[in-house]
Parts: C-alpha cells; structure tokens; sequence
C-alpha cells in the first residue's frame, strides 16, 4: 500500500511538472512573435513610446520601422525602407519622380497619362479600393488617397497604411512622400529642379511676348453635359504659379475657397472665361460628343478668347497635378502657346 501510495504521488508530480513545462512554452513563443491588434495589423514596439513625431526608427523582428503621422491623423508604424508599395489616388507620378514604382494602382487614374508606360505591370486595385485584391500582394505598405475612416479600417488590416492628401499642393506632397520613404534630400532636388524648369518656361514664354498680366482660364466636359472651370488641380496649377496667368475673378473666387473645380452653366462661361482658354480633352466618348457641340455653340464662339484664336488643348490625362504630369506641362506649355 505505501509503495502504491509513493507511485501514485510521483506520478502526480511528474505530470505536474509536464503542464507547467507546457505552460512555459507556451508563453514564450506568444511573447516573441507578432500578435493581431484590433484592426489586424502586426504590432510594433517603438523605441520611445511617448514619442508622436515622424522619422523615429524601430524594430519589429527584422524589420526597422517608424512612427509616421498621416494626413488624417494616423500615428502608423511603416517600415523605413518600404519595399512593395500600393498607391490608390490621384498623383502616382509623385512616387515615380523619387524613384519609388508601386506593384497596386488605381489604374483608371493612370491610363492616358505621361508615364503611364512605366506602370504596365503595376496590378489594379480598382475603384472602390479592392481589399482581396491587395492581399494577394504582400504589400508593406499601403498609400491611400482618402479621408474615408470606414474604408482605411479595412484596408489597414492588410498592411500599414496611412492616408495621402493628393490634393495637397505640389510641395507638400512631394516633402510628405521624402519624409515617409526616407528621401527628404530627393524630394527638396526635385523641387528644386522644377522650380528652375518653370522659371526657364515663364521667361520663355514672355519673351514670345505673352503678357503678365492675361489671364486665363481652363475647360473640360463631363457626361451629361455638364461643364467645369478648373482651380485648384491640374493644368490650372501651373497656369495660376507664380509668374503665371491671372485667374479671372470668378476663377480666384474658386481658389480662395480651395476648391479643385467648379461646375458652371453655359450663362456663366463669359463670367469665367479669360483672355487665353484651355481645352482639356475628356476620355469618355459622351462628353468628347458634348465638348464638340459646346465649341460649335454660339455663347462659345462669341468669347473674345475664341474669336481672337487664343485657344489652346490638353488632353485631360496628359495634364494631370502630379509631379511627372507636371513636368511634362512645363516642357509642352510653351509649344502650345506659341506653335
């Protein structure tokens, strides 16, 4: 009986020691791998925790990070030397000119454009933003030209992503890109390298004897005939520079609200027409149909712009805000200004 009584205990002991062996087991690997936080996205230990600035480096596995502000307020952990990048906006360009090429795009926003050849194999993430699509991608980080909060939920699950204002200007843009890729010194040579190029256009320009103080305004149809003047965006921003055109009063009127464009009717197209007009050319076949029968109207040819032969076409995806797009305008302005 005391032999049994003995067994029994050790036997006891023995498998005592095996769930505690397994317990620890346990514990260590949940402590040394990534876990999911509440949207999904790995976990991250900053070196500072209290820092919220950009630019703070560290480390999740093999993997250096920073803490990086986004455009809606976002404190993201992004890696600092992003690999396999997804951009969904208006302004890819901008990550072409710093050297950096996207693997998912927003492709019906980079068809038809300047540099669209250098994105044939860039995969399209679709409009609205295709989730599934993007987790076939294993993408490390995610650019999102959006405020939607509903939306960045779901796509944060996929990869860090953070919120792009690609409606920001030209500067800002091309200065919050250098800071999230870690090529500010790129980003402030490129700037700079703009600004001479549209210093030597303007001069150009002058000299072919166009005056400072024209104004000018720019056009485009949309299906279902209906017609824009455009402002803060595109072709408009170059014109409206900095030793530019003069908008015309109700043009300002648009660029002191900030607006990107505004739909008028054709009774207001005298009120914003300028001394130069700026045709761009749209894509879908509707309003190519509608853009026809606006430049046959009679309110059309009875502008002072038309009947003196100062107008001037763009196509619409060629003169797009980007920083490539925008290049190729300050190269081609002055060609079409003076033929």
């Amino acid at each position: 009986m005391t032999k049994t009584k003995k067994l029994s205990k050790l036997l006891l002991l023995i498998a005592t020691m095996v769930i505690l062996l397994a317990a620890c087991g346990g514990n260590t690997k949940n402590s040394n791998s990534s876990q999911p936080n509440a949207e999904g996205a790995r976990e991250v230990q900053p070196v500072n925790s209290g820092e919220t600035n950009q630019g703070n480096p560290s480390k999740s596995g093999d993997e250096e990070t920073k803490k990086f502000k986004d455009w809606t307020g976002h404190e993201v952990e992004v890696p600092v030397s992003p690999k396999r990048v997804i951009f969904h906006g208006e302004t890819t360009g901008d990550l072409l000119a710093l050297g950096v090429k996207p693997i998912g795009i927003l492709k019906s926003n980079v068809d038809g454009t300047v540099y669209d050849n250098q994105l044939a194999n860039a995969e399209d993430l679709g409009f609205p933003f295709n989730v599934e699509k993007a987790m076939t991608l294993d993408a490390d980080l995610i650019i999102f030209g959006n405020r939607d909060d509903k939306q960045y939920e779901q796509i944060s699950k996929v990869a860090p992503t953070v919120t792009f204002d690609t409606f920001a200007s030209l500067e800002d843009r091309m200065r919050t890109l250098g800071e999230l890729f870690g090529k500010q010194k790129e980003a402030e040579q490129w700037l700079e390298n703009y600004d001479r190029q549209v210093k030597a256009m303007w001069q150009q320009i002058r000299e072919a004897g166009i005056g400072q103080d024209e104004t000018a305004s720019v056009f485009t149809m949309y299906p279902g005939n209906r017609l824009f003047a455009m402002a803060r965006t595109g072709l408009s921003q170059v014109l409206y520079d900095e030793g530019g055109f003069k908008p015309t009063p109700a043009i300002q009127q648009a660029l002191d609200q900030d607006q990107g464009f505004v739909e008028i009717s054709m009774e207001k197209l005298t009120e914003f027409a300028g001394d130069r007009i700026f045709i761009l050319t749209p894509v879908a076949e509707e309003a190519v149909k509608e853009t026809g029968e606006l430049l046959e109207s009679s309110v059309w040819k009875s502008l002072p712009a038309v009947k003196g032969g100062k107008v001037y076409t763009f196509g619409i995806l060629e003169a797009y805000s980007d920083a490539l797009s925008r290049e190729w305008i300050t190269q081609n302005l002055p060609k079409v200004l003076n033929p």
